[in-house]
């Protein structure tokens, strides 16, 4: 899992921007998913499972936003 979360931090800025379009967002709910069952943190666990089912309308222009201003995705951990 240390893989994946690390080839997705690497990503060059315009990939990170592609995938926070609404069609493929999903790539950023499973990186959420990912990061919070490396650190096991169970509420993060429970959160991002719950964003993947009721966060995917409004999440991608959260995440577009924060990769604009930081280069990352917004995340608890």
């Amino acid at each position: 899992m240390r893989s994946l979360i690390n080839a997705i931090d690497n990503l060059p800025l315009i990939v990170k921007l592609i995938l926070c379009i609404p069609a493929v967002a999903i790539v950023w709910m499973i990186y959420r998913l990912c990061r919070s069952l490396e650190k096991s943190n169970m509420v993060g666990v429970v959160l991002a499972v719950v964003l993947v089912f009721v966060g995917i309308p409004f999440m991608w222009l959260v995440d577009l936003i924060c990769i604009l201003l930081s280069g990352k995705v917004w995340w608890i951990d």
